[in-house]
């Protein structure tokens, strides 16, 4: 067996490996491993054929074409609507829940009724305190800081390094 260069890829070798070990030539087997490269960089997995790569469109429609999704599902319509969902019960009796499905994949309504992010449902104000009550509907009126007292932090700080108040603090220390 000869061999014209330096080996340092399996893939140099063609099908000579193979040869050996159908003929069960152990010796030349053994000689042409040795012969490979030692180090791991060197193997012909780590050195495949470099392809020139094209510019592929990477936004986000062309995706979406690509990997055929359907419409983007809305969290909540623009407008307040408690008619989303009317007819998923019908639709549900009449057909099944595959086409029930089928029809939300294709034309998906929004998850919610309104796109309110400061409305808290009834039930939550019904289990709330009176207090709380109170204070949510003076915010909804727009009178909610009108009751309160205001602080003069100032004369507070003052209060507070007068002599009275700091033997006070010291006695209850």
């Amino acid at each position: 067996m000869q061999i014209d260069n330096i080996l340092t890829r399996e893939d140099q070798l063609g099908g000579a490996l193979a040869v050996c070990v159908s003929d069960q030539r152990r010796t030349d087997f053994s000689m042409l491993l040795a012969m490979l490269s030692q180090d791991a960089l060197d193997f012909s997995q780590f050195h495949l054929p470099e392809e020139e790569q094209q510019e592929s469109d990477k936004s986000e429609s062309a995706l979406k074409k690509e990997l055929q999704i359907g419409p983007e599902q809305v969290l909540a319509p623009a407008d307040f609507d408690m008619l989303i969902g009317q007819n998923n019960a019908e639709r549900l009796s009449q057909s099944s829940m595959t086409s029930l499905r089928l029809s939300q994949c294709l034309n998906p309504e929004p998850l919610a009724v309104r796109d309110d992010h400061k409305h808290i449902p009834l039930v939550v104000v019904d289990n709330c305190e009176l207090a709380v009550r109170n204070r949510l509907d003076s915010d909804k009126k727009g009178e909610g800081t009108a009751d309160k007292p205001k602080m003069d932090a100032a004369a507070m700080y003052d209060q507070l390094n007068s002599d009275e108040m700091q033997s006070a603090l010291q006695l209850s220390a």
